[in-house]
């Protein structure tokens, strides 16, 4: 059997497995067609090779497909950092004509490392037009940046591991608001982040980067958000979320250098919450931002 025929099949079985496990994983109804595309998505040959060795960790197919996103949606990702999901979802959005908002860092404000990054993310957009000519860039963030769409205009948004960010800065109620407003009534927020045991302090999720599950909760439920399902999909039994420099102790950052290399590399990247909360289809002028 050629090398190219072993390759064909192993990427046809690759693509099966996908498809089955995001079927499998998901508890909101995806119809085999948007399964299909996106699995093809997340497999896709255009994505960065070192972004695809995260997805055992990431899990990118389950987790998007337990939020319910379709390619039809009006989808803003918060803080898209170096753009390692709208690599998968932006594609998967235009292929399905929806439309695809990154609300990143903003371009003159807050730290200079995060201006540099938003800077570097909007260039890698422009590089590629092919996927993503489509993107519309928003900014988010302090001091005023807390607008992202036109209120009650959004199908989801999606937040990857930044929440801890915002506890750490002070503004998570205004995050929290922000995405209230924007999404339609009926709209999905889907949250992950670094899952702190039960009873840590809040002083030292500040610290650790780790959060409880109830303060996310709390949150969204402030804010007006519901609760509707919790996900295992990236969960890490492994991380006993203790350590000497937080998470980021753990792979990718790997903070400690050499120290004890190994050992992280073998825990891999942090245990994490995979939450989606829905916005009442009835809503109340009070939960809005003011």
């Amino acid at each position: 059997m050629s090398v190219t025929r072993i390759i064909t099949i192993s990427l046809i079985l690759l693509f099966s497995w996908l498809l089955f496990t995001i079927a499998k994983n998901s508890t909101a109804t995806l119809t085999e067609s948007e399964q299909y595309k996106l699995g093809s998505a997340v497999i896709s040959e255009h994505r960065d090779a070192n972004n695809k060795a995260r997805d055992i960790y990431r899990n990118p197919g389950k987790t998007l497909a337990f939020f319910g996103i379709q390619s039809d949606m009006t989808v803003v990702e918060i803080w898209p950092g170096k753009g390692w999901y709208t690599e998968i979802i932006a594609p998967f959005i235009k292929h399905g004509q929806g439309q695809f908002i990154a609300a990143g860092f903003p371009q003159n404000a807050g730290p200079e490392w995060r201006q540099n990054m938003q800077h570097d993310y909007q260039q890698w957009l422009e590089q590629s037009p092919e996927f993503y000519d489509q993107v519309s860039v928003v900014e988010l963030g302090p001091p005023s940046y807390w607008k992202i769409a036109p209120d009650e205009s959004v199908d989801a948004i999606l937040t990857f591991r930044n929440v801890h960010n915002w506890l750490k800065g002070g503004y998570e109620t205004e995050m929290f608001h922000t995405f209230y407003a924007a999404l339609k009534p009926g709209g999905v927020l889907g949250v992950t982040d670094h899952r702190a045991k039960a009873d840590t302090d809040i002083e030292t999720m500040k610290k650790s980067g780790y959060l409880t599950e109830k303060l996310v909760i709390s949150l969204a439920e402030q804010a007006g958000f519901e609760l509707e399902a919790r996900s295992e999909t990236n969960a890490n039994s492994f991380d006993d979320t203790r350590h000497p420099k937080g998470v980021w102790t753990l792979p990718p950052t790997l903070r400690l250098g050499e120290q004890d290399r190994e050992k992280y590399l073998t825990i891999g990247e942090s245990d994490r919450m995979t939450l989606r909360f829905r916005k009442p289809t009835e809503t109340s002028p009070i939960n809005s931002k003011e």
